[in-house]
């Protein structure tokens, strides 16, 4: 058994930045959530601001942060009321990031929120899992996740899902399993940023359809160098419109100045967590 890294393994562990980036000065990170909370607001979009702002901070390698996004919108570190609620929209908008930015930031940014949680909330927080494949719910799972591919990709799915699928026979079935237990809102009821939950409450967390594609969004804005993914990803929430028994903040969110909001807001929150981003690698857009 191997107890101890070797010093030289050690040393060269230390190299090429492989801790996460400092946070912002509080003041700045909190001028930024509450000025882009109150536009939120007037839009009736928090849960989009929540889930974006989730998903940027996540992004950004600032995992720090995400515990004072919670801190903020509960009303513990300069937010706007006292509530506990949003804790499941945090921690479903993190999941979906795995599709999109990978398993480590996530794992990072969700010990960075459970550090600053009561134990009351804890205690309150879903333990079993809705997401575990078996032989009786693969086929559901499977058919689930190539519906949202198909919401997605319109008019290109099929070609889309062959062409990845000659590149590794693999790549596309685990695309479209991981669309069906991650992405896609599971069966049952949806959630909203204000609404309460409890531990027996197998809803708690499960974001729409036009949410997943907000989580998109934002992490490939954040990531940046991605382009056609974060294309496909917003003509994914533009497409959201035509799904049956949108919500009013879905409704909104699906137009094009909801669509808009999303990417600007993402931006303004880089530009305040993220300022070493050079000029030239911002786009500069004329309207």
């Amino acid at each position: 058994m191997v107890a101890h890294l070797p010093p030289s393994i050690k040393q060269l562990l230390k190299l090429r930045g492989p801790n996460a980036l400092p946070s912002p000065p509080l003041a700045k990170l909190n001028g930024v959530l509450a000025s882009t909370f109150r536009d939120a607001q007037s839009k009736k979009a928090e849960t989009g601001w929540l889930v974006l702002t989730t998903c940027t901070l996540l992004t950004s390698h600032r995992h720090a942060t995400i515990g004072h996004l919670y801190r903020f919108v509960t009303g513990t570190g300069g937010g706007p009321q006292p509530t506990h609620k949003p804790v499941n929209t945090v921690n479903a908008a993190a999941l979906k990031s795995t599709i999109f930015v990978g398993v480590p930031r996530v794992i990072l940014s969700l010990v960075a929120l459970h550090e600053v949680l009561d134990d009351d909330v804890k205690n309150a927080l879903r333990t079993q899992s809705r997401r575990i494949a078996t032989p009786d719910n693969i086929e559901s799972i499977t058919k689930r996740g190539r519906a949202l591919w198909d919401s997605i990709y319109a008019p290109h799915a099929d070609k889309l899902h062959d062409k990845l699928g000659s590149y590794h026979p693999d790549f596309i079935s685990f695309i479209i399993q991981s669309y069906g237990t991650v992405l896609a809102p599971l069966p049952g009821g949806l959630k909203t940023f204000s609404d309460a939950s409890h531990i027996e409450d197998p809803d708690q967390g499960n974001l729409s359809r036009a949410l997943g594609s907000v989580v998109g969004m934002a992490t490939l804005r954040a990531e940046g160098k991605v382009g056609p993914q974060l294309i496909s990803h917003t003509f994914g929430l533009l497409k959201a419109r035509t799904i049956p028994g949108l919500s009013e903040e879905d409704r909104w969110l699906t137009t094009d100045e909801g669509t808009e909001w999303v990417i600007r807001t993402v931006d303004q929150i880089l530009d305040i967590v993220s300022p070493e981003v050079s000029e030239g690698d911002v786009a500069k857009v004329k309207l």
